[in-house]
């Protein structure tokens, strides 16, 4: 079997961290920023008002890098909202980095996006034939556009029209001079939280970013819901009516949120270690000690660990100061910061039947180099077992696994895997125990991965766009 396989974690969309009327807004963005990094790693971005202008400033880069103190400080206002990126639709560079900012007839109009639109190729196509000139290659300013085609300075109707136009997943943070807009999709993809810090009304793609600011979680954004934050307070509407099926994305639990976050209104942390439990009843194995992939398998391993009663050990230690895998956008940089990224305590491992919990397999490789590892440093025996089930099908919503060719377990059945893996036994958890670990019934979560059942259908020819577009 040859190693094509790409470095198996996924990329997802952005982190978004918003705060109305607040002093030093700046700063809270920052810290807010700060606390959602692990959500991309390629640029960062603050806007602010002062209720007369905008004030902004965004870089290739880590939060901390992109922002000082002397930065910070040039961004005025009350106002101020922030994203993280990771490039799924359109290039890393600059210009393609959020906030994106115009000039509209209601005056600077800015956005911000966590998620990805399924048919904005098609809409860039037909604004472009209508006179529409695009600065960048993202889908985010798809939505601008959309929004400047009313003519009209209702934000209301401005926002009415480009949402009905606009398919697929996506969160959003507005900001006019004097308002932020909060916005989810009617099928409630993308995680997106309110939380409250004194006076100041908070926005952002999870609730750890609260915490960090001492600010109080409130509620979720509902699904399909715009909520307008200005000095008259909070109001919202839906402006596509009706709800519709709920399809939270269940990766965001398995993988993408931290532990600490609250996402769908379940505890990450709680909800992974119900993973590794009910994994550990569907298949169990006799082994000597279980073995973490840090840092999004911890949770997996302490729950397969408590049902199966094989002592957890912290045989694999990370290196935090390498940014996640996948966040890196080349190969070759991917590739390196695999062995970078962790180490081995080779006296906890040397002569241990290991049984190696991880969130996920989605290409492979990194699966494979640390199998190898593992027995390189002298484990008997390395049994892999998987808090999720198989990846066979392409993520059009906001998670980078859009080539059903690259999928590892798409292309080849189990015992071919673990030949492939080097694992003396890989096992998956059932999409039955992955949904008797959450909170919620079935039908509430999108699981297209695992099952081929997309909430929100697209025609063939937007499918072929979607998986040549270079991510999703």
């Amino acid at each position: 079997m040859k190693d094509k396989f790409e470095i198996d974690y996924p990329k997802e969309h952005c982190g978004l961290f918003g705060v109305y009327g607040a002093n030093q807004a700046s700063y809270l963005a920052y810290l807010g920023l700060y606390a959602l990094q692990h959500r991309g790693e390629e640029s960062a971005g603050i806007v602010t008002s002062d209720k007369e202008k905008f004030f902004i400033h965004k870089d290739m880069g880590l939060v901390n890098e992109v922002f000082n103190p002397a930065k910070l400080k040039q961004l005025r206002g009350n106002m101020a909202f922030g994203h993280v990126r990771y490039s799924t639709t359109g290039s890393s560079n600059l210009k393609n980095a959020q906030p994106i900012v115009i000039d509209h007839l209601i005056g600077s109009l800015a956005v911000g996006h966590n998620g990805n639109l399924v048919n904005s190729l098609s809409l860039k196509k037909q604004l472009e034939t209508q006179g529409s000139i695009f600065q960048t290659t993202t889908d985010s300013e798809v939505i601008l556009h959309l929004m400047a085609r009313t003519r009209t300075k209702d934000l209301k109707k401005m926002l009415t029209f480009a949402l009905s136009k606009i398919k697929g997943a996506y969160s959003l943070i507005f900001m006019t001079k004097d308002a932020l807009i909060a916005c989810r999709d009617p099928h409630g993809f993308r995680p997106l939280s309110l939380g409250k810090r004194g006076k100041a009304i908070c926005v952002a793609s999870e609730t750890c970013a609260f915490d960090l600011i001492d600010a109080q979680f409130l509620r979720d954004v509902e699904p399909g819901e715009v909520v307008i934050i200005n000095e008259k307070g909070m109001h919202s509407f839906f402006p596509l009516g009706s709800k519709q099926r709920q399809s939270f994305c269940i990766f965001e639990h398995i993988y993408f949120s931290r532990p600490d976050s609250f996402i769908f209104g379940d505890s990450v942390h709680l909800v992974r270690q119900n993973l590794g439990e009910n994994l550990a009843k569907q298949h169990p194995v006799d082994a000597d000690i279980v073995v973490s992939v840090p840092d999004s398998g911890n949770s997996a391993a302490l729950g397969f660990s408590h049902e199966s009663g094989i002592p957890l050990e912290f045989g694999i230690i990370r290196n935090h100061y390498v940014g996640r895998t996948f966040i890196q956008p080349l190969q070759e940089i991917r590739d390196l910061r695999v062995k970078l990224k962790f180490n081995l305590v080779k006296d906890i491992i040397r002569n241990k039947r290991v049984v190696l919990v991880d969130d996920s397999i989605v290409r492979g490789t990194t699966s494979r180099i640390r199998v190898h590892s593992l027995k390189a440093a002298g484990a008997k025996e390395v049994h892999l077992r998987i808090s999720c089930p198989p990846h066979k099908y392409a993520c059009f919503y906001g998670i980078d696994f859009p080539n059903e060719r690259e999928l590892i377990a798409n292309r080849y059945n189990l015992s071919q895997m673990e030949k492939f893996l080097g694992a003396d036994s890989l096992r998956y958890l059932s999409v039955e125990g992955l949904y008797k670990s959450v909170g919620k019934p079935l039908g509430n979560y999108c699981d297209a991965c695992f099952s081929g059942n997309y909430p929100v259908p697209f025609e063939k020819k937007d499918k072929y766009e979607l998986e040549h577009k270079g991510c999703c």
